[in-house]
């Protein structure tokens, strides 16, 4: 299994922001994640964060789904909790992109081009400190330094294709895989997650671990990983 750090800022790359409490009051919450693993968030005039002179304490609450056939299944909820500053504007593009991966309005156009005249709509971004997360049956909280101090499985991305494409196509290979591991029939069988330690599996309301003989370093390691579990010889 991932190392809970690491695993936490997996989780957050590809989250989305759910919720935005601003000095413990609800506001209206639309924004992404940077490449550090801080929430960043588009506010528009007339918003309690719009006027924002110094810091303001914030937790934004972010949530990982996984798409099961039909239904989407929470996979972690992750709170951050901490203070919103100003995105500096050398940082604004990037900061828009990361918004604009979960939530495309093009109120962020007007954000770069007007960046920093009183109307203008505006980019923030947390200043993080501390970092509570649920996960499967994983819980507890992490402090700035160990989130920041994280990196995403450099092989996110290539499991999420590869996760996607075993849903769709080779989900009878994968139940009989997880039935021959077992010794016994799995019910409904997903994968569930991926990464160069394992893979999770839900069989009916259950997760399932299996671990690899050794750490995956590459597409090519995890596919061949991938394929000792699915193949039923």
């Amino acid at each position: 299994m991932l190392p809970i750090p690491e695993r936490v800022r997996t989780l957050a790359a590809t989250a989305s922001v759910a919720k935005l409490s601003v000095d413990g009051a609800p506001a209206p919450a639309r924004g992404g994640v940077d490449g550090r693993g801080r929430p960043v968030l588009l506010v528009l005039p007339g918003e309690p964060l719009h006027g924002l002179h110094g810091d303001a304490v914030v937790a934004v609450n972010l949530t990982a789904m996984r798409q099961l056939g039909s239904v989407t299944h929470p996979r972690g909820l992750i709170e951050v909790q901490g203070w919103a500053e100003v995105v500096p504007e050398p940082e604004a593009r990037d900061a828009a992109v990361a918004v604009a991966a979960h939530s495309a309005d093009e109120s962020l156009f007007e954000a770069l081009e007007r960046f920093g005249e009183p109307g203008a709509p505006r980019l923030l971004r947390m200043d993080v400190g501390q970092v509570v997360y649920l996960t499967g049956q994983e819980s507890g909280l992490l402090d700035a330094d160990d989130y920041l101090g994280a990196t995403p499985d450099p092989l996110t991305e290539t499991a999420e294709q590869v996760l996607a494409h075993v849903n769709s196509s080779h989900r009878a290979q994968l139940a009989a895989g997880v039935a021959r591991q077992l010794g016994e029939q799995a019910g409904e069988v997903w994968l569930w997650e991926l990464d160069r330690f394992g893979a999770t599996v839900r069989a009916d309301e259950a997760l399932v671990r299996f671990q690899w003989p050794a750490p995956a370093n590459s597409q090519l390691c995890l596919e061949t990983a991938l394929r000792g579990l699915l193949c039923t010889c």
